[in-house]
């Protein structure tokens, strides 16, 4: 599984990918759908139309990796099922479920928000 010691975000792209797409193919796509910088050390998913092939795309400071997944049996979870195109955020715990196969990855938000700073303000005024 990709490992990291840093808080890193990850994006799902919503719309079927054409798996043959390489680095090139899908940063284009990061850059121009997602509107963000595939160099930006974030993660980014893609699935094909038949749910069968993911591909997580990853800047890790040295190069460009590609981190590809097939499913033997069964298929991955459906990120177009919530929305009409565009990005979805997950966190690296449910990226993890997603590349393991978990049927409940974008059926319902399976981890909490992350603590903002307002967050922070109103535990740092209770206390």
């Amino acid at each position: 599984m990709i490992g990291s010691t840093r808080s890193v975000r990850v994006y799902a792209y919503s719309v079927a990918v054409d798996m043959r797409k390489g680095y090139e193919g899908l940063s284009a796509l990061v850059r121009q759908k997602l509107s963000s910088d595939p160099m930006s050390g974030d993660l980014y998913l893609f699935i094909n139309a038949r749910r069968k092939r993911a591909k997580v795309l990853l800047y890790d400071g040295t190069g460009m990796c590609i981190y590809m997944k097939r499913l033997d049996k069964g298929r991955f979870a459906s990120p177009w099922q919530r929305g009409e195109g565009g990005t979805l955020k997950l966190t690296l715990s449910e990226l993890s479920l997603f590349l393991e196969g978990s049927e409940l990855v974008f059926l319902r938000r399976l981890s909490p928000e992350p603590i903002g700073e307002d967050d922070m303000r109103v535990v740092t005024a209770l206390r």
